[in-house]
């Protein structure tokens, strides 16, 4: 059967007050156009912790350290038979050093806070099931792998 690679994509789960940190993509984004997103970043050769501290920077003008991740949430993602699966790892940022602000007008045109219950439409697919995974505590989900 032979080992296949995956993608691995890292993403951040900001809180406060019962609401999540949210990305309006750009309308010329390649992946997802003008759909919400938690701010995310695929690995470069770089841990996975790194990733999310230099994502941070880059996106949002904070400053995260490592031992403020918690991993609480694991998405092993395909979105067509054949397709490079995606090992999608969703941490939350328990602590970080300034105002989440855009950093990158030309990939993202809005950043909001938004509750659980009243997440925007539209929002990334994989996204939203994460976010609902994590709002009861589980811990992984597979995604388009069939039954």
């Amino acid at each position: 059967m032979g080992t296949q690679p995956n993608i691995v994509g890292v993403h951040l789960v900001f809180e406060q007050a019962g609401q999540v940190l949210l990305q309006r993509r750009s309308p010329d984004a390649r992946f997802a156009p003008g759909t919400w997103h938690v701010p995310a970043g695929h690995l470069e050769r770089e841990s996975a912790a790194e990733c999310a501290v230099r994502e941070c920077d880059e996106e949002l003008g904070v400053t995260i350290e490592p031992q403020d991740l918690r991993l609480v949430h694991v998405l092993h993602y395909r979105t067509t038979i054949g397709s490079t699966p995606r090992m999608q790892l969703f941490f939350r940022v328990l602590r970080y050093r300034g105002t989440p602000k855009i950093c990158e007008p030309d990939r993202c045109t809005a950043l909001g806070w938004h509750p659980y219950s009243a997440l925007p439409s539209p929002l990334v697919d994989y996204t939203a099931v994460a976010l609902t995974a994590i709002a009861v505590g589980r811990s992984y989900t597979a995604m388009g792998w069939g039954a």
